[in-house]
């Protein structure tokens, strides 16, 4: 059955508030079917995702770096 059909005999009929609470009913399920399908996150799945930007950079002559750049800025 195609969802044509599916409008036709059992949707169209409908009063225009229940056709509401129907789409509502459809919105709550898809929403709840996406959040159960979202899969959980860990912050450790960043661990060491730089590393190979940074190498062998030192970080505190970095940080100097970046605080010498804001105190002469206008």
């Amino acid at each position: 059955m195609s969802l044509n059909d599916i409008y036709e005999r059992h949707v169209k009929g409908l009063s225009a508030e229940e056709q509401l609470r129907l789409i509502e009913l459809i919105a709550r399920n898809i929403a709840l079917r996406t959040v159960a399908e979202t899969k959980k996150r860990s912050i450790m799945e960043l661990h060491g995702l730089g590393k190979k930007i940074w190498g062998t950079m030192d970080a505190q002559k970095y940080v100097n770096e970046l605080r010498t750049e804001w105190d002469h800025r206008p």
